[in-house]
Formats: structure tokens, C-alpha cells, sequence
């Protein structure tokens, strides 16, 4: 579970983060500048909120008051970013593995590969390079990566917004089944509603700052 009461201050206005998440698909919509993809990073840690709170798993993830803001690399948050953020000298099977946890047994249990290639229907591409696969294909490879690290929390800032709509509306159904399956928590930011309404278990409206629940939130 995620629970957050923050503010951030920005140039034009205060973005507000506020609300509870489990095991559920929140998604963020609103035009562009409305502070959505600020949200993400202020939970990732890419940026840090003015004041307030933000509690994962019982963890104090930040906390204006306490002086608590855990650096990103140890929050076990993953983030999926529009333009993929694939290494190009790395084959699939690489991005996908870089930043798995490293476990001292092998026997342990956690995500495995094969797994997550099956999911996502990418075991033939696991050699290629990014630069030779298709646009759908290295967002499956982000999607990938972002789940072999384990994380407790999954946040997609607009993924599928450059795909054409076949390859949309199947990556669409990819998603429900993954976060039907490992019930990990998924923030989404899209601007498209009708997305929103397909994908989002809750849907919160963000305009200059302001949340407004149009879906699911109490």
C-alpha cells in the first residue's frame, strides 16, 4: 500500500499528491503541464516534494517533518518512461536484467526471465539490440525491466502514447494481465481518458496542481 500527503511548489502553481493506493491500477489524467509526471517523480524520488508525506509498505519513503527523503535507487519503486530508456549497446535480454536484485541463492524466489519474456511475448527478440526491434516491442522490453526489478510499486508515464492502436490496445491487455498477476500497485499518467477508464481501477483528474477523483476514489 502507498499512501501519500504531499505538496509541491512549482512556478505556476502547487501540485497536491494525495491518496492511497493497494494492489490497484490509479490513473492520472489531465492536459500536458497539469503536474502529473511531476507526481511520478516526486513518489520515484526524482524530485522532491516541498513538504509532506509519502509511505510505502509501512516505510517512510518522505517526510518533510522527519527530514526522511530515501534516495531512488532504494525505494523499490519501478518506473516506465514514454521514450523506453533502453541502453542501445545492450541486447534485450540485458536491459531486462539490468537492476534485478542480486540474491545470495539462486533457489531464492523472485521474478525469472523466462517468466517475464513469456508475459510480455518477447523470448525471440532476448539477443537483439534495441535499434532492431519495433517501437511496441521496446516497450514490452521497459515494461520488462521495470518488472525484474521486484518493485513494490510500478509508475508508467504515458507508455503506450506513442504506439500505434493495434499495438496499444494489445500492450493495454498486457498490462491488466501483469498487474493481475504479481498485484503490484500501477500509477499511470495518460491523456487519453478512455484509457484511463479501460486501465485504471481509480482515476484521478489533475489540473494546474488540483486533484479531482473522477473514478473508484473515496
Amino acid at each position: 500500500m502507498i499512501k501519500m500527503n504531499f505538496r509541491k511548489k512549482l512556478p505556476s502553481f502547487e501540485l497536491e499528491g494525495n491518496f492511497t493506493l493497494q494492489n490497484r491500477i490509479l490513473a492520472l489524467v489531465g492536459p500536458s503541464g497539469a503536474g502529473k509526471t511531476t507526481l511520478l517523480q516526486c513518489i520515484a524520488g526524482l524530485q522532491s516534494p516541498s513538504f509532506g508525506e509519502i509511505n510505502m509498505n509501512g516505510e517512510m519513503l518522505f517526510s518533510s517533518e522527519k527530514r526522511i527523503n530515501v534516495p531512488t535507487r532504494q525505494r523499490r519503486i519501478g518506473y516506465v518512461f514514454q521514450d523506453y530508456a533502453l541502453f542501445p549497446h545492450m541486447t534485450v535480454e540485458k536491459n531486462i536484467l539490468y537492476g534485478k536484485k542480486k540474491r545470495e541463492k539462486e533457489t531464492e524466489r523472485g521474478i525469472v526471465l523466462n517468466e517475464v519474456l513469456e508475459t510480455f511475448k518477447i523470448e525471440h527478440l532476448r539477443n537483439r539490440y534495441p535499434s532492431e526491434i519495433s517501437g511496441g516491442e521496446k516497450q514490452r522490453v521497459a515494461l520488462a525491466r521495470a518488472l525484474m526489478t521486484e518493485p513494490e510499486l510500478l509508475l508508467l508515464d504515458e507508455p503506450l502514447s506513442a504506439l500505434d492502436q493495434d499495438t496499444r490496445g494489445e500492450l493495454q491487455q498486457e498490462l491488466l494481465k501483469v498487474q493481475k498477476r504479481w498485484k503490484i500497485p500501477f500509477i499511470m499518467v495518460t491523456h487519453d481518458l478512455k484509457e484511463a477508464e479501460l486501465l485504471g481501477d481509480e482515476i484521478v483528474k489533475i489540473d494546474k496542481g488540483r486533484q479531482a477523483a473522477l473514478k473508484g476514489v473515496s
